[in-house]
């Protein structure tokens, strides 16, 4: 059942006359025809584009000279962007600040009427069944490509004008709200790797310590763990893999092994890693308060409890340091290999354990922080994509009072 006042369109309906247009770059200019003089204007290129906004710091330029002789491919205000190929979801609005900017290659430009509200737009082909269709509709097979005959076919539920600016303005609500907690989520991860480096390295000091730390090799107090799972051991819920975005975490069922007898037990605040994979990153410290199971191929360890905490390690080998150290040991002539042998030869810059403990309390804490925050984005980015949900099919109705309804029917008349 249709809601009232409600459409079905393509956006071809919603855009103006050869509102839809494919940037002019490419052959057409070459890498020496761009300037890294600031006053240069922006050449946008989907990759400049991220969760629909224009946003990349590194965007090209050219000079205002070339810009001028292309002046009908100029950006305005309230325009859209498509990508042309690649990732489908780089969509973006261009806002009061790029409009002058120039469409680059790479992207499709709709131009949308005066009874379509960009914000409202850009919030609604954001959804993931838009890109979905788009994925759908979309030719090639190495490669996904649109043209302005697809993106002129796409389907939009449009309410009337009032409701598209209100929606619109009940997510920017949302949008505002990520925008503040993304900021604040980048503020103390910042904080947390200043922290870290002060205190692990002994600038910034608990107490007024002036102890000194012993340069300690990482094989006095650790100790490798070669345990295996056995015949009646834990099962296969318990297998895990290490990655470097979220430590040890389950393991897809297509990736274990059928006999697990010989994977290795991970204990409680004991490191895991792949020698093939730690130069990137791919080590992590159990978390879990139970035991785990790892491949076998993984290198297991602990830390000795009279010589090392584990949390002061946990954070010492988020540091640029660390990373340093292990991209420039480990052994094998093809692909970089790092066994115990070769961890356990690093140097630590050791305090006595009582310090450790209290860094590591102190660096926690900063942690959790941050995991707060990063919690809080995810609970409002799923509160916004339900809304989104409920407001961009009508299923939720907002309510509109007839001063709104009334200024719209004017601005329409006047327009046309």
């Amino acid at each position: 059942m249709m809601l009232e006042g409600w459409q079905h369109l393509s956006l071809i309906e919603l855009t103006k006359e050869k509102g839809l247009q494919i940037g002019p770059f490419g052959s057409q200019l070459k890498a020496e025809e761009y300037t890294e003089d600031p006053d240069g204007v922006p050449v946008v290129m989907p990759r400049d584009i991220l969760a629909g906004r224009i946003v990349s710091t590194q965007i090209n330029r050219v000079p205002k000279t070339k810009a001028e002789k292309l002046k009908k491919h100029k950006l305005e205000t309230g325009d859209i962007l498509f990508p042309r190929r690649g990732d489908l979801s780089r969509i973006a609005l261009v806002d009061d600040e790029q409009g002058g900017w120039l469409c680059g290659t790479g992207c499709l430009r709709a131009r949308l009427t005066s009874g379509t509200d960009p914000k409202f737009l850009i919030t609604y082909l954001n959804q993931k069944a838009v890109i979905d269709w788009l994925e759908a509709n979309a030719v090639g097979q190495t490669m996904l490509n649109l043209n302005t005959e697809i993106i002129s076919d796409l389907p939009v539920l449009a309410p009337p004008l009032p409701e598209q600016r209100k929606i619109a303005e009940i997510l920017q609500t949302w949008d505002e709200a990520l925008e503040k907690l993304t900021a604040l989520r980048a503020a103390k991860d910042k904080r947390l790797g200043a922290l870290r480096y002060a205190m692990l390295f002994g600038e910034l000091r608990l107490d007024d310590q002036r102890r000194n730390w012993v340069p300690t090799r990482l094989a006095s107090i650790t100790h490798e763990l070669t345990a295996r799972n056995g015949a009646k051991g834990l099962g296969r819920d318990y297998v895990m893999g290490v990655t470097k975005a979220q430590g040890v975490v389950p393991m897809r069922e297509q990736t274990i092994a059928g006999d697990i007898s010989r994977y290795k037990r991970l204990p409680p605040r004991a490191f895991a890693y792949n020698p093939m994979r730690i130069n990137v990153g791919s080590i992590a410290m159990n978390v879990r308060d139970e035991e785990v199971l790892v491949s076998p191929d993984y290198v297991v360890f602990a830390c000795n409890a009279d010589g090392l905490d584990p949390d002061y390690l946990d954070h010492l080998r988020k540091t640029s340091w660390w990373t340093h150290y292990i991209n420039s040991g480990g052994s094998g002539s093809v692909r970089q290999r790092t066994y115990y042998d070769d961890l356990a030869a690093l140097k630590l810059p050791l305090p006595e354990l009582d310090e450790q403990k209290a860094i590591a309390t102190v660096l926690n804490t900063a942690r959790d922080d941050l995991a707060a925050t990063e919690r809080e984005i995810d609970a409002v980015t799923r509160q916004k994509r339900g809304l989104m949900q409920k407001l961009l099919t009508g299923e939720w109705r907002v309510p509109l009072d007839h001063t709104e309804i009334s200024a719209t029917t004017e601005e329409a008349e006047h327009a046309g």
